[in-house]
């Protein structure tokens, strides 16, 4: 994995954290529009779907980038819009990250698969 792969396999892992906790904080505001007169349901909706598309554009530059098969980018659009589904796709792309990490290193000193 080069260096330009890493960054936007990065990318997209913050990107599916800060989603998905705007995600959350959004399930919160519609609750308290209904229980109180709290309402931030717009302010909170507008940040969220900025940062929805913000997530679709930084995901599909890491397909490109990464060449991955069709099935992991689907994978990653349906955890981004279960509640919790975006912390589970920042975990998968932390260990696809370290992966190529370990790979990098592996060919910067030699070492050659079996």
């Amino acid at each position: 994995m080069d260096i330009k792969t890493a960054a936007a396999i990065r990318r997209l892992r913050i990107v599916s954290a800060v989603e998905a906790v705007s995600f959350l904080v959004l399930l919160v505001c519609s609750v308290l529009k209904r229980t109180t007169e709290f309402n931030a349901v717009p302010v909170m909706g507008a940040v969220h779907g900025l940062l929805v598309v913000v997530f679709l554009v930084v995901l599909a530059d890491a397909w490109n980038r990464a060449k991955w098969p069709v099935k992991k980018p689907l994978l990653y659009t349906v955890l981004s819009v279960i509640p919790v589904g975006g912390f589970y796709a920042e975990r998968l792309l932390r260990r696809e990250e370290e992966a190529g990490a370990i790979a990098a290193r592996a060919r910067r000193e030699g070492v050659v698969n079996a």
